[in-house]
């Protein structure tokens, strides 16, 4: 099968899904309810499943790992600290807990200082070492979820039952001024890492030999930072922490796909991670009647997957 019958195949399936999920139990009574409601949610769904594939991706290519990808490094447990500590110090019928616009902005922005400062860290260092920028990564995201554990246990249970709704992805409560807000901002980000789609595919045989073929290495490296900190960051705060399924999606293209131009591995990935999200949903709402979550589901396969990938000793 070639490269553009899998692409075809995977839009497809997602389309089918993606009907299924809107379509399912419709009536000429009910139908404008309902699409009312599942509607924001596809659209969601999109949206991060686009983010996150995009952004981790380019990570991984501009740190020649399979196993790192921007969520790893702590995205979620520093998005749980935000919104502990916005009903910590704010309470949690504050306008800053209340208002989606100003909730996004401040945890978009927070998320986009601490990875700059993180990918900072390691691309600023000349020895460049992946295993030390997993550990800080690890080590940071443990420290902010226990310090997130020691606020939440001074809230009041009302207020931690209001945090408690954030600590797991969601696609249903998603507003709709919010998800237009995050439209553009995730196409422009998108068509600048498509545009880059070329210098990728030659800093992927390493920084050396992308030196001596013309590319400046330092300059392309942030500018993929900046666009993969924008992405992850809009993509959590918009829908909150899905951990694995950056690293589960990257590396089904990089199996999948027989190719190693970007800009089809770019969409193969996307369609990828959308099918990930909308036939999870199928799962959750239809086989487990809303009885779990999608990100356990996907946190779930995806970890199987990364031991996996450990276990074959496929980590480069």
């Amino acid at each position: 099968m070639t490269d553009k019958s899998k692409l075809f195949l995977l839009l497809i399936l997602i389309i089918g899904f993606a009907v299924f999920l809107l379509g399912h139990g419709l009536t000429m009574d009910n139908y404008q309810y309902f699409l009312s409601k599942r509607t924001p949610k596809v659209l969601a769904m999109i949206l991060a499943s686009v983010a996150i594939a995009l952004s981790s991706f380019a990570f991984q290519t501009i740190t020649h790992n399979r196993i790192l990808t921007p969520s790893i490094m702590g995205f979620d447990a520093l998005y749980l600290l935000i919104q502990v500590s916005i009903v910590f110090v704010a309470g949690s019928l504050s306008v800053v807990a209340l208002n989606p616009y100003i909730n996004f902005s401040i945890s978009a922005f927070i998320m986009v200082g601490f990875s700059t400062l993180l990918f900072h860290f390691y691309f600023g260092s000349g020895r460049r070492n992946i295993i030390v920028l997993l550990l800080v990564g690890v080590v940071l995201s443990q420290l902010l979820f226990n310090m997130a554990n020691m606020l939440v246990m001074m809230l009041d249970p009302n207020e931690y039952a209001a945090v408690q709704a954030n600590m797991f992805a969601s696609f249903g409560k998603v507003s709709k001024p919010l998800i237009y807000l995050c439209i553009p901002i995730i196409l422009l980000a998108a068509i600048a890492l498509f545009k880059h789609a070329n210098v990728l595919n030659v800093l992927w045989l390493e920084n050396d030999n992308a030196t001596s073929l013309g590319v400046d290495v330092p300059i392309v490296t942030k500018r993929i930072l900046l666009l993969s900190a924008l992405l992850i960051a809009v993509s959590t705060a918009l829908v909150g922490p899905v951990l694995f399924l950056g690293l589960l999606v990257t590396n089904l293209t990089r199996e999948w796909f027989n190719t190693y131009q970007h800009k089809t591995l770019f969409i193969g990935c996307s369609l990828i991670s959308m099918l990930a999200l909308l036939s999870g949903q199928v799962i959750v709402e239809h086989v487990f009647a809303l009885q779990t979550t999608l990100s356990v589901v996907i946190n779930f396969i995806g970890g199987l997957y990364f031991l996996r990938m450990l276990l074959k000793n496929q980590i480069v």
